[in-house]
């Protein structure tokens, strides 16, 4: 595929700037050599499948299911850590908002460890955070959650590499090719640059765009400090795709 803008003319999506995402082979992140493609891509037409997707609404959601601070409580108290709200929009590649998005998130506790049965990292288990949530984006394409900042941990990747903090992120657009998964980080985070994940990005502004931003304009005072996420589905500039750059 070339990596120009023009519409296709069976579609409304914009062709994809494969300069923007990694390439799907990078030593450096290990995984990527077993994941990445063994033969050429071959381009296909957009057809309805790609055009439509799922609907979702506010009834499908339990009241809590973005209050990831509650909605794991098993002994009585809160999720522990520190505190923070995270907020933004979801707009399509012409910045238009996208409006019902089924949005999922999942997480590190405070102390860097997963509630996964694979996870055997030696920092302990909150008994009271599940580390999930979800919600639907308004109007307006405005979502938000509140939640525990998660802590960094190590990995296998070569030897004992760092992750820096951050949160996963599903989002189901109004089609299926606007289908993204992806991680959120935080600003400041000294591990960022250093990680090799990350690093398979080239472009520093599309990294930039996985950095949640400190909005000392909307923190709770004596509570939570936010961060804003803006979140753009398909396009020249969208936001990277974890784990399938050719998808999305």
């Amino acid at each position: 595929m070339s990596s120009d803008t023009r519409e296709f003319p069976w579609g409304e999506f914009t062709r994809r700037d494969r300069a923007w995402h990694p390439p799907a082979f990078t030593p450096p992140y290990k995984t990527s050599v077993l994941r990445s493609p063994g033969k050429a891509l071959v381009s296909l037409r957009q057809s309805i499948g790609e055009r439509t997707g799922p609907v979702f609404g506010h009834g499908d959601l339990d009241p809590l299911d973005n209050d990831l601070i509650r909605n794991y409580i098993t002994t009585g108290g809160e999720a522990i850590g520190e505190r923070i709200i995270v907020h933004g929009r979801v707009v399509d590649e012409m910045g238009r908002p996208v409006k019902g998005s089924l949005v999922e998130v999942w997480q590190a506790n405070a102390g860097g460890r997963y509630r996964h049965g694979n996870d055997r990292y030696l920092a302990p288990l909150d008994p009271n955070f599940g580390g999930c949530g979800r919600c639907v984006t308004d109007d307006d394409g405005r979502y938000f959650f509140r939640t525990i900042k998660p802590g960094p941990y190590p990995w296998m990747n070569h030897n004992s590499d760092w992750r820096p903090s951050h949160i996963h992120f599903s989002l189901f657009g109004n089609a299926f090719a606007q289908r993204l998964v992806t991680q959120m980080y935080f600003e400041g985070d000294p591990l960022i640059p250093l990680c090799p994940i990350i690093g398979t990005i080239r472009d520093k502004a599309a990294v930039d765009m996985l950095v949640a931003k400190l909005d000392m304009n909307e923190m709770v005072p004596f509570d939570s400090l936010v961060y804003r996420f803006d979140i753009v589905l398909r396009g020249r500039r969208s936001t990277f795709f974890e784990n399938r750059p050719e998808g999305n």
